[in-house]
């Protein structure tokens, strides 16, 4: 992880989206170093598919999106396996855990690819220290969430996308998820964006935006 950068960590233009119907317009964003930022909107506004061009998995209808000063969607498939494999960590609303491994096995992966040693710490922080010797299809819903957002952070990521990633938690477990992430940020020079439609997590950020009307608001 680079913790000197003198230029935001994603930089998105102009950027447009539609299918049969037009999403949004007209989008410019900046992420920086230690930002939060939270996304807001009704089930169908373009909230995830935002996230997607954001970070490297759909390009835009129209429109720019640089990651670490570099525009993605002209770069070659290798370059943006790099991204993801080191640079950027997702939290899916979706696990894509691996049922039939250990928890700590699904962990390992992830670091050993980015080439990161695992952080017992964090196991301990997320409360999984406890569970990680057992397999991820004898876990909670709760539990798995937490074994994913653990397997991001262990890559050391530069930016982090988190796709509602405390709807499956109680307010306690939520408050927690939340707290921890931000600590991360800070701690990493990193940034993170959050899609949610809680507004009290939504609170916990930053900033605030709210992608309403094909347009994406600042409300904080």
């Amino acid at each position: 992880m680079n913790n000197s950068l003198e230029y935001p960590l994603i930089n998105a233009i102009d950027l447009s989206h539609s299918y049969d119907y037009k999403l949004y317009s007209n989008i410019d964003f900046i992420l920086n170093s230690k930002q939060s930022i939270a996304i807001l909107g009704r089930s169908g506004s373009g909230k995830s598919t935002l996230l997607h061009n954001l970070s490297t998995f759909l390009p835009p209808v129209k429109g720019e999106v640089k990651i670490l000063n570099k525009t993605i969607y002209n770069t070659n498939e290798e370059y943006i396996d790099k991204l993801r494999r080191f640079n950027i960590g997702i939290i899916f609303q979706s696990h894509y855990l691996f049922k039939g491994m250990r928890a700590i096995d699904n962990i390992k992966i992830a670091t050993m690819l980015s080439g990161e040693k695992l952080d017992l710490e964090l196991l301990k922080k997320f409360e999984i220290d406890n569970i990680i010797d057992q397999k991820i299809s004898e876990l909670s819903g709760g539990q798995q969430q937490r074994v994913s957002i653990v397997r991001v952070l262990s890559k050391k990521p530069n930016i982090i996308f988190a796709d509602e990633p405390t709807g499956n938690l109680d307010n306690e477990t939520a408050n927690l998820v939340m707290t921890e992430l931000l600590e991360y940020i800070n701690k990493n020079n990193a940034g993170l964006i959050v899609v949610t439609h809680d507004e009290s997590m939504a609170e916990m950020c930053d900033n605030i935006y709210k992608l309403e009307n094909q347009k994406l608001i600042k409300l904080k």
